[in-house]
């Protein structure tokens, strides 16, 4: 019997009962009044009713009106009944208003507070009490903290009653101790072990860095997920038939850890047995063959084939066929466990850009965000062009979300592109400060605008005071100069800095230009001018300068210099890469007037390579040589390697020649190469991702040397750091040791790396 069914009959039985109402059936009803509520008002309850003053009582229409009573969800009972008076019948509808939580309360949560716990509750204060909200928070509460790792919280709802419709809800939290997994295990698996296995799974085994990392906690949802990413792994290595079963978790007898099993039926691996196309073709095959990931022999891969799948849809689409569609068809040969591909192309219909409509820029111009469209209405489309529009708008800092959304045009043939921005702050006013090994502690303030005007110009006041340096500068750079493709821009700038065995001052300004070949090559050049003071030499380094002047100079000579650089930039993002590479080659010469006379060429190379999970590889190799243009190089222009920029574990600009003074000074004069190699290897990975705190394994390695210099070898270090793009800026600690430190001169156990601060 439902609450509906048990209500009417409840109400014919108070009819039959009341012999008063039993007469009343079909009487003229002259009122309709509500009582027992409070908080509802009774226009809203007459509202929801059917039956009105001046109508005949109805036994059915009374009985629809407290189902509609009810479902207003406001009463826990409803009741009809009718009184005599002196003009007629009265109808009245007597309810009683189900309770409110007026406050919710939790005692004995240490670990979580109050308002952690309240967020996404489905009890909430001031709303009706409902028994499944209570117990839907129950869980909720529990889950909440096994994401934490209490595996044995106990949560225990007390329900006070305060008054007739107020209720205090308090949960009582017995926390128990954090439970964490402590072993991972896998039935059935015998193509990889368990530990290649465990690095697919976002789960981890509990370790002594558990308390940092999280890892050892237990989420349902987590690991679920993680028996598909198993599963994916298989299919990725050509177990084709692999079935992960659900991962059982169960508390160990101690109840101090929780031990995971994964059943796993592998099935036989598959390799590709041949590869062929089909349909609408439009490349020779042996070009297309030459894109994919996919080859005949090779392990079947299910990423290689959808990669292959998403290469081939856009190789169809950059000719203009915007909706083909690629299937792979498989054929699957038991026997000899080989998988024969075709990959069937339908083309479609040609497609042309109709309109182009951006929005959500209302500081940035509109033409500053088309420039860096790469599909021009009226063209074909691509689908290249599409990925790298939106490649090319974040790559301006503007933007913090950047999305393109393809859309219907006018006729079948035309398709719409909707370009959706989020602006982010480009300008700021800083006073703060920071600090680094080289520097020392920095107190700096500037005014920056990378969007100034909304026109996409560079603009920056900004100065910094610290114990070993200071530095004035001011600067100004349009990207595209009268909306042609050439960066112009110009700065001026004053730096003292101390050395270990002098200070210099600089004081100069320069006027830079670039112009891009193509989306990733560009080219820039730069004229500067520079006065250079160097004075406040130490004993030995003033002895060494009246010796030997033009080795060791003092007082005031000029600079003017050109420079010319090449770029070659694939990377994904380019503020923080993960796939690509960054390839450089700069000559600068020294000579176009002024004291100073050099050239120098640097090569620089990084690759960056995306590996597991948010895990980046990248490798760093750079080499310069400089060389005399009528004078000696100064001694200041020189290569020095050493510190947090090349080689950790090595005190800043000491791995270079040096001379050994007289025995009545101490210390070394550190002259500076004519020659650099260094280089790196670094690991990236997360450590709390929602803080954006990464972590950094490094080898570094390199040297700078002259032709007189005995020390060729090549110096080595190895170390680990913690990165994190704070408020304040960039932020690295790192700390490196040197594999083959240099004696009396370097740490061998090592030295830790410090910088924060938007000057670094």
């Amino acid at each position: 019997m439902t609450h509906y069914q048990f209500l009417k009959i409840a109400a014919l039985v108070a009819l039959l009962l009341n012999s008063e109402t039993a007469r009343a059936e079909g009487d003229k009803i002259t009122d309709v009044v509500v009582r027992g509520n409070h908080r509802i008002e009774s226009a809203a309850i007459l509202n929801a009713i059917s039956t009105k003053a001046g109508e005949s009582l109805s036994n059915d229409r009374t009985d629809a009106d407290i189902r509609a009573i009810f479902k207003l969800g406001q009463f826990r009972d409803v009741q009809v009944s009718t009184e005599p008076s002196s003009k007629g019948l009265v109808l009245v509808y007597s309810v009683i208003e189900k309770p409110i939580v007026r406050e919710i309360r939790f005692e004995g949560n240490k670990e979580i507070k109050r308002d952690k716990l309240l967020e996404g509750l489905p009890l909430r204060t001031n709303a009706v009490f409902d028994q499944k909200d209570l117990d839907s928070a129950v869980a909720k509460l529990k889950k909440q903290y096994m994401d934490e790792g209490y595996y044995l919280v106990e949560i225990t709802p007390q329900v006070e009653q305060r008054s007739n419709t107020d209720y205090l809800v308090t949960f009582q939290v017995v926390e128990g101790n954090k439970i964490r997994i402590s072993t991972i295990n896998f039935e059935g698996n015998t193509a990889f072990s368990p530990r290649q296995l465990r690095g697919v799974m976002e789960t981890k085994e509990e370790w002594f860095m558990s308390w940092l990392t999280g890892a050892g906690n237990y989420k349902d949802e987590v690991l679920k997920n993680d028996a598909l990413l198993i599963a994916d792994y298989y299919m990725n290595n050509g177990y084709i038939n692999v079935k992960v079963g659900e991962p059982k978790v169960k508390l160990s007898e101690d109840r101090k850890s929780l031990a995971v099993s994964i059943p796993i039926t592998e099935g036989d691996q598959y390799r590709i047995g041949s590869i062929s196309f089909s349909g609408d073709i439009l490349y020779p095959e042996s070009e297309i063959r030459k894109k994919l990931n996919t080859e005949v022999g090779e392990v079947f891969s299910r990423k290689s084939l959808r990669e292959d799948i998403g290469t081939l849809t856009d190789m169809t689409a950059d000719k203009g066929y915007a909706f083909n569609n690629v299937t792979p068809q498989i054929h699957q040969d038991q026997e000899k466990k080989l998988l024969d591909l075709t990959f069937d192309v339908e083309k479609g219909d040609l497609v042309y850009i109709e309109r182009i409509n951006i929005t959500g820029n209302s500081k940035t111009r509109d033409k500053v965000a088309r420039r860096e469209l790469r599909l021009i209405e009226g063209d074909l489309y691509s689908a290249t062009g599409f990925k790298r529009s939106k490649q090319n708008l974040m790559n301006t800092g503007y933007f913090e979300e950047a999305n393109l959304v393809s859309a219907k045009g006018s006729s079948p043939d035309k398709l719409n592109i909707n370009v959706d921005l989020k602006e982010k702050a480009t300008g700021a006013f800083t006073i703060g400060g920071g600090y680094s090994t080289l520097d020392g502690l920095i107190f700096q303030g500037s005014v920056s605008q990378s969007n100034f005007l909304g026109r996409g110009l560079k603009a920056n006041v900004a100065a910094a005071i610290g114990g070993k340096t200071k530095t004035y500068s001011l600067g100004l750079t349009d990207p595209y100069f009268l909306d042609s493709k050439w960066t112009l821009g110009a700065d001026v700038y004053r730096s003292e800095r101390d050395w270990d065995n002098y200070s210099i001052r600089r004081t100069g300004g320069d006027i830079k230009a670039g112009y891009p070949i193509n989306d990733f090559l560009g080219t820039f050049f730069m004229y500067k001018y520079e006065i250079k003071d160097m004075y406040n030499p130490d004993l030995a380094y003033y002895d060494a300068h009246l010796r030997y002047p033009t080795i060791y100079p003092l007082d005031t000579t000029t600079t003017s210099a050109i420079s010319a650089s090449i770029t070659h930039n694939t990377t994904d993002y380019r503020f923080d890469p993960s796939s690509g590479m960054i390839n450089s080659l700069s000559v600068e010469y020294a000579g176009l007037g002024g004291n100073n006379k050099y050239v120098r060429e640097i090569v620089d190379n990084t690759f960056y390579y995306p590996l597991w999970w948010k895990f980046v590889a990248s490798t760093k190799v750079a080499a310069g040589a400089m060389q005399q243009a009528g004078a000696p190089i100064p001694i200041d222009e020189k290569f020095y390697l050493g510190g947090i920029g090349t080689l950790r574990g090595y005190k800043a600009r000491t791995v270079s020649p040096y001379t050994v003074p007289d025995a009545s000074y101490t210390g070394l004069i550190y002259t500076g190469a004519e020659k650099e190699l260094f280089g790196n290897v670094e690991l990236k990975f997360p450590l709390l991702p929602e803080y954006g705190i990464k972590g950094v394994a490094f080898f570094d390695y390199g040297n700078a040397w002259t032709n007189n210099f005995n020390d060729t070898g090549i110096r080595m270090s190895y170390g680990l750091g913690i990165r994190w793009a704070s408020p304040m800026g960039p932020l690295r600690l790192e700390y490196g040791i040197p594999l083959n430190p240099r004696s009396g001169i370097d740490d061998k156990a090592g030295r830790f790396e410090f910088a924060i601060g938007s000057m670094f």
